[in-house]
């Protein structure tokens, strides 16, 4: 995939994602011990959505070399997956509104009616370390909960790769217990946005000192 292609995918992506709770995130708003998250990085992550819906702009993030890395390992063992284990599906941003309020999911790939894929680029010690574990890594067992609740699936594979080194995949069926928490947890978030959000619309209209910008994106030009 060349470069121009790549960037225009992303922005895609960033667009249907502008203000939406995702599975990628819902470990912010919810504990390892699955209890509803009340810190710093909860609020944070409140105010980004809330910012993006009243502006409809998600400001671009910093790409680290690992991201960019894993653009390449997640083409890798999906290839690998596709032609060892299972053909798959390549789909694009999944949504699902029936809670009331939206989830966005980006699955690796769809396998038949009931499976997908989830794949993780992972550093060489983190890989050993998971080839050696009895299970998925902790980080990941909310994402992958929430991308089944999100997509209704039943079950995923989690592939953790590195290049060199073997690939793995474990398989994860669906949690209703820990979907019903993380429901919870959203159910809460979205409450406190909307609360602010009024609150926003309120003060907008009565405080004349709130004074309209306009917003000004500067190119830089790489030679």
């Amino acid at each position: 995939m060349n470069t121009q292609l790549r960037a225009t995918l992303q922005e895609a992506r960033q667009a249907a994602r502008c203000g939406l709770l995702t599975a990628s995130e819902m470990k912010l708003i919810i504990t390892p011990t699955l209890k509803v998250a009340n810190n710093d990085k909860t609020r944070a992550h409140l105010y980004e959505l809330l910012a993006q819906r009243i502006t409809g702009y998600v400001e671009p993030h910093y790409v680290s070399d690992d991201m960019l890395r894993g653009q390449t390992d997640e083409i890798n063992a999906r290839g690998i997956y596709a032609r060892e284990i299972a053909p798959v599906e390549e789909v694009g941003f999944i949504t699902n509104d029936r809670w009331g309020f939206t989830i966005g999911y980006s699955p690796d790939a769809l396998v038949g009616d009931d499976g997908l894929i989830e794949c993780k680029s992972r550093r060489q010690k983190y890989q050993i370390e998971t080839i050696l574990a009895d299970g998925v890594p902790d980080d990941y067992i909310i994402q992958i909960q929430t991308g089944l609740l999100v997509s209704e699936r039943k079950w995923c594979d989690f592939i953790s790769y590195h290049g060199g080194l073997p690939m793995r995949m474990i398989r994860v069926t669906d949690d209703p217990e820990m979907q019903a928490k993380i429901v919870e947890a959203a159910t809460e978030f979205e409450e406190k946005a909307a609360e602010l959000r009024a609150e926003y619309d309120r003060r907008l209209a009565t405080n004349p000192r709130l004074i309209p910008t306009e917003r000004t994106i500067e190119q830089e030009m790489h030679t």
